[in-house]
């Protein structure tokens, strides 16, 4: 069960595991490095998108699916 706030509802809602998918976002940078950042990725019963941004430890221990950027 994750916590994901949603923005239009204006409360932190519970989003099940297997509603959820994770992914990484990557982005080059000036210098050429590639930045990762870490998210899960949900859609509330109203139809909100919501995405929380998480650390790295803590998307290698999620067992949602892992989804498209």
């Amino acid at each position: 069960m994750q916590k994901i706030y949603n923005v239009k509802k204006r409360e932190m809602v519970s989003i099940d595991d297997s509603k959820c998918t994770k992914v990484i976002y990557k982005k080059e940078t000036k210098n050429g490095t590639i930045q990762e950042r870490y998210a899960i990725r949900a859609k509330d019963d109203d139809g909100t998108n919501l995405t929380k941004f998480i650390s790295k430890a803590d998307y290698d221990k999620l067992k949602c699916k892992v989804g498209k950027a």
